[in-house]
């Protein structure tokens, strides 16, 4: 299960870094333009729609690899059962959160395919990035939930292991 789990991030990593190799490519093309005085027609648009890719894309690894913001100050403290179980909690909220997140946009990607939104200049119909949203909100709730299950199994810590 941890196989296939790291294989889903790794690709939603992948795809986030693609993601962020393209908004350094607009950039630079858009800024070499700019001083030319010809900027790239619709850099916003695709600098926006990228960055979805590059957040949403690298959260599920950032969860994998203990990246999200913890406040320990009495971690030292707690018993071992106590920390674990804060762990679980914390897993299991992210689990709702990204799952709420990624039944949102699914609702908001159903409206902008009927009513066929895109971006303002470039025309991008923006469900595809809604889906890709949905998606990656998806992989990294269900590798916070197998977070969860391994920490409450007491087999290992994938947080733990990759620091």
């Amino acid at each position: 299960m941890r196989k296939a789990a790291d294989g889903l991030i790794s690709l939603s990593a992948t795809i986030g870094t693609l993601g962020l190799l393209a908004v350094v490519g607009v950039i630079l093309v858009d800024v070499i333009g700019r001083a030319l005085g010809k900027p790239l027609y619709g850099s916003q648009d695709l600098i926006t729609m990228a960055f979805v890719l590059v957040v949403f894309g690298a959260m599920a690894l950032c969860d994998r690899a203990g990246g999200h913001i913890a406040v320990d100050l009495f971690e030292r403290y707690y018993p071992d059962w106590l920390n674990r179980l804060a762990d679980v909690v914390a897993a299991l909220l992210g689990v709702a959160i990204f799952a709420a997140l990624a039944w949102a946009t699914y609702d908001s990607a159903k409206i902008s395919q009927m009513l066929n939104l895109s971006t303002n200049l470039l025309r991008l119909p923006k469900v595809w990035f809604q889906w890709a949203l949905c998606g990656f909100s998806v992989i990294a709730a269900l590798g916070m939930l197998l977070r969860a299950v391994e920490l409450t199994l007491g087999t290992r810590d994938v947080r733990r292991e990759a620091a």
